[in-house]
């Protein structure tokens, strides 16, 4: 158990890093030399806290297209059946907003979860990856 606690602080950690990071990127950073789209998350991570075993948890994504081109999200692929994404059917146009929603259902799920869902577009690099980070208790 302080194994698992552990790693869920130094998950966060990172997370808080990278979430530093980004808040600090500059407008121009966050356009493609090549004019591909570029999706720009409000947040790549959201923190469900704690929630009972049998629980859902829902969240939507939001995102920005800072590129000159559509943005076409192709796949949204998760590693758990217990995570279900929600992709955007229609190309989202330059400057346009977009949302990915993501269920998580916590039946049979106890102790800390990082679920992962792995977004691949026509961005540069293709993939983009959202977590939904929490602890689920009996």
């Amino acid at each position: 158990m302080k194994i698992n606690i552990l790693a869920f602080c130094v998950l966060l950690s990172f997370a808080a890093c990278n979430n530093i990071s980004q808040k600090e990127t500059s407008t121009e950073e966050n356009t493609s030399a090549d004019g591909a789209p570029v999706m720009k998350f409000e947040t790549d991570v959201y923190e469900f806290d704690k929630i009972k075993e049998g629980q859902s948890v829902s969240y939507d994504f939001k995102f920005t297209n800072t590129g000159k081109t559509p943005l076409i999200v192709k796949d949204a692929a998760v590693t758990c059946g217990c995570t279900v994404p929600e992709i955007p059917k229609e190309p989202i146009a330059p400057g346009k907003t977009g949302v990915v929603k993501v269920v998580f259902n916590s039946a049979g799920k106890v102790g800390l979860q990082d679920k992962v869902v792995t977004i691949t577009a026509n961005t540069i690099p293709a993939q983009t990856l959202i977590h939904l980070i929490g602890e689920v208790v009996k």
